[in-house]
């Protein structure tokens, strides 16, 4: 006769299987909910510079909770050391620094694995190239008239600050001109004997043809053969073109200087931030002409981030419409940090009117009521000291 179980023992055994089923037995453990987050920088998209540890740390979470200290976080960067590339967490995070090998677009990765769950996060940051002290670059579009005229300034000041670099772009008759004009070649002789640097001014029409790169050349060569080539130390390019269809026109103006003497430096203006091709045509860029609000707003990193790779000194900004002596303290603070990566800089509280269409006024016909604190600021912002007091 068959065995059977009775109903008694057979409800028991449904109660020891429903039992066991509920404290996981005969089932596998199911798979935490790993979430791995950078924690620092604080901030993605951040600027830092070339050579210079950041603190990297990751925040590791399972099921929402710390993950049990001693989990392994593994970091990675493709251009990049870290100090330690495996760390272990405490209290939930593992911290590391990371020093970048190459200036750009930077973007590491934190990657953490517990039973069978795996956990990444990334973040960018831009690394530029360590930074040269800040230099000031004088528009002087102005008369170098009898009686001591801002020429006479600028010369005084290069003798009272020896220590900081001085650069006047020198612009007689729109730089259009057949010989040298006395007064100007005294005033440019003083400068350069007082330690300045001049570049001579000639305007591009960014690159239509309105200007004929043969008329282009000839303004050049007047610099060159009327003033010299121990007064003039390179070319201001104004008005170029930022559009890349527009390079080789450039190309030919900057092979024609480089035949003259490749020692002579080649500054462009576009007044905003060019095709990165035009770091092949010129020595620096002009990345910023316009007024101290705008400049506030300023942000190459997400159109433009090929600037990182590039030295401050190849990268210039002139602000008028600044209008106080503690907002030009602010605007040059503001383009000595890696963010901006200005290496020349300028500012005035001169003003450029953009309300009649064309606009009105010219922001370079006088140096800044404010000049000689513009100076001092730019010397502090080098040497790490505070700024000095306005009046």
């Amino acid at each position: 006769m068959p065995y059977q179980i009775s109903p008694r023992v057979q409800a028991g055994m449904l109660c020891l299987v429903t039992f066991l089923s509920a404290c996981g037995g005969g089932s596998e453990t199911p798979t935490p909910a790993l979430s791995v987050s950078i924690a620092a920088p604080a901030a993605a998209n951040q600027v830092f510079s070339l050579n210079t540890p950041i603190a990297v740390s990751a925040r590791v979470t399972v099921n929402g909770a710390s993950a049990p200290d001693g989990t392994t976080v593994n970091f990675s960067a493709p251009a990049g050391s870290f100090a330690t590339t495996s760390t272990l967490t405490h209290g939930g995070t593992a911290s590391t620094t990371l020093t970048a090998s190459t200036p750009g677009k930077q973007t590491f990765t934190a990657t953490a694995t517990l039973s069978g769950a795996t956990g990444t996060s990334s973040q960018t940051v831009y690394v530029r190239q360590p930074p040269a002290p800040l230099e000031i670059l004088v528009p002087a579009y102005f008369y170098p008239s009898a009686g001591g005229s801002d020429w006479n300034r600028m010369t005084a000041s290069a003798l009272a600050h020896p220590g900081l670099k001085f650069t006047a772009i020198l612009n007689p008759s729109n730089g259009i001109f057949n010989s040298t004009e006395p007064r100007y070649l005294l005033a440019a002789q003083d400068f350069v004997g007082a330690g300045g640097r001049l570049l001579g001014y000639v305007y591009t029409r960014y690159g239509t043809g309105a200007r004929s790169v043969s008329d282009i050349k000839a303004n050049i060569d007047r610099y060159l053969d009327l003033y010299g080539r121990s007064l003039i130390s390179g070319i201001f390019l104004d008005e170029m073109a930022a559009d890349p269809a527009r390079i080789g026109f450039y190309r030919e103006i900057y092979d024609h200087i480089q035949s003259r003497d490749p020692s002579l430096r080649i500054l462009g203006n576009p007044g905003t931030v060019p095709a990165e091709g035009y770091a092949g045509v010129v020595d620096a860029v002009v990345t910023f002409e316009g007024t101290g609000a705008g400049y506030a707003s300023y942000d190459p990193r997400q159109t433009a981030d090929w600037l990182y790779s590039r030295p401050n000194s190849t990268q210039a900004m002139l602000a008028h419409n600044v209008m106080t002596c503690q907002a030009m303290q602010g605007i040059v603070a503001t383009a000595a940090t890696p963010l901006a990566n200005a290496g020349m800089v300028y500012a005035t509280d001169r003003v450029f009117d953009y309300a009649t269409g064309t606009g009105t006024g010219n922001p370079w016909a006088t140096l800044p009521s404010y000049w000689t604190r513009l100076l001092e600021t730019v010397e502090a912002i080098n040497q790490g000291q505070a700024l000095p007091g306005c009046p």
